[in-house]
């Protein structure tokens, strides 16, 4: 009897066939690489130079710490569920409070929406200015710039892992570039190694304390990717082998580099220079004694932040797609584009919060809401690997150590608190978004309810 007939000879629906898994470990680490490499490194630099000083190696030491706590505990929930969901899956496992689930989807994808922001400043500033002069509005062209990433999502992007391959290696290219340049001024001699012990913080103990802490709170914000990477879990082949290799190597990799940068960055510039500009790493060029041409290396930062504002801007309004199909925002939000098939009104809604957000802010703190809207996410996520130990699966997964999570949400919790010493408008900005967020939650529910379909 076949296996889509019923005992009693009825055809039973057939199932929906997965995805493909396509992804083995070499591209699951490459597209994990590409996925973390971008905005971050490239644009706020300067911004943590500016909070911590000279040492500006410290925060992206420690940063790179939470993210291994934390990456280990997605390591272990993509293994134990491997669905294409990541945190708001594994929220709703371990809580099964809907509200909750929501708001933790929401902010991640309020989390995209700030990131691609800050990547549509760092476009607009000193990077572009390299190439074009001074004379066109920062906040225009960010605008501008969002709204023709809007307008590739809308026609569709197709996306293949030859093409992530190829963005993930130029983005890489730059920073080997700056590595390189570091390299030559320390066997040259030139550099400054006494400022890599300076901090900006004034005074020491509590003082130098929150001013570490709010630098390596921004500084965060370029780890911030690997958690997407689990939504590839349905599309890769053998998840629970495949995926701690690939995020554990994937932020040692990254986590190295972006070290390395942050030592030759202040070997070679003065943390106020860094501090005064957008494109930080152009300055580190510039002054690097390497005759490398600067308008090159502007287009190269050009295109890093371009793609990674594309990636966040896709993510947002596919997740906002989702959440319109699981009737958790207004049905309306999925609609879709008949002749190109994509989301047009997630692609408009999301579009509209990121010029608003591009209009109130600049690239400190859409970097700092970015961060902070994730560290409230992966304090959630670590206390749900320790919630769902109770649950078990019949197959075999990665177990991290229990010392992990739970360090992985206080440090989370710490840097996400204002002992991170993070100005207040990072705080309103992420309040703002939420509550747009519960507004449309709650007209859904009223629609469902006066429909009688809740």
């Amino acid at each position: 009897m076949s296996t889509t007939e019923t005992t009693a000879g009825t055809p039973a629906p057939a199932e929906e066939p997965g995805l493909k898994r396509v992804l083995g470990p070499k591209l699951l680490i490459l597209f994990v690489i590409g996925d973390i490499l971008g905005t971050g490194i490239y644009a706020t630099t300067g911004s943590v130079a500016g909070k911590v000083g000279g040492a500006l190696w410290l925060p992206f030491v420690i940063g790179f710490v939470v993210a291994i706590l934390t990456a280990a505990s997605y390591v272990e929930l993509v293994g134990k569920y491997p669905k294409a969901a990541g945190a708001a899956l594994y929220t709703q496992k371990a809580f099964k409070v809907p509200f909750l689930t929501f708001i933790v989807a929401f902010m991640v994808m309020c989390s995209g929406l700030s990131s691609a922001s800050a990547a549509a400043r760092a476009f607009s500033g000193d990077y572009l200015a390299e190439l074009t002069g001074d004379a066109l509005p920062p906040t225009l062209i960010a605008i501008c710039f969002i709204v023709a990433l809007a307008a590739l999502n809308l026609r569709g992007v197709s996306e293949s892992v030859k093409t992530n391959v190829i963005l993930t290696l130029v983005e890489l290219t730059g920073l080997l570039i700056i590595l390189t340049i570091g390299a030559y001024a320390v066997l040259t001699g030139d550099g400054e190694p006494s400022r890599l012990g300076e901090f900006e913080a004034s005074g020491t103990g509590y003082a130098l304390i929150t001013g570490v802490l709010g630098a390596t709170a921004l500084g965060f914000f370029a780890f911030v990717g690997f958690e997407d990477s689990v939504n590839m879990a349905e599309e890769t082949k053998d998840p629970g082998r495949t995926f701690p290799r690939a995020i554990f190597t994937g932020v040692a990799v990254t986590g190295t580099i972006y070290v390395l940068v942050a030592l030759v960055s202040s070997l070679l510039v003065d943390y106020k220079v860094l501090e005064g500009s957008s494109g930080p790493l152009l300055e580190v060029v510039k002054a690097g004694g390497v005759d490398f041409p600067h308008k090159l290396f502007a287009l190269i930062a050009l295109f890093a932040v371009t793609n990674s504002a594309l990636i966040n801007i896709m993510m947002a309004s596919r997740l906002c797609y989702g959440m319109a199909n699981e009737r958790i925002l207004p049905r309306g939000m999925g609609r879709v584009l008949r002749r190109r098939r994509t989301p047009v009104v997630g692609i408009i809604f999301v579009t509209l919060l990121a010029i608003g957000l591009v209009s109130t802010g600049e690239i400190e703190g859409l970097g700092d809401t970015t961060a902070f809207l994730l560290l409230c996410v992966f304090a959630v996520v670590n206390i749900a690997v320790l919630v769902l130990r109770r649950e078990r699966v019949d197959h075999d997964h990665f177990r991290t150590p229990t010392a992990l999570p739970v360090l992985g949400a206080i440090t989370a919790l710490i840097l996400a608190s204002p002992l991170a010493d993070r100005p207040s408008d990072v705080y309103i900005r992420a309040g703002v978004l939420l509550a747009i967020g519960v507004a449309l939650w709650a007209v859904n529910k009223l629609v469902l309810r006066t429909r009688g379909e809740t």
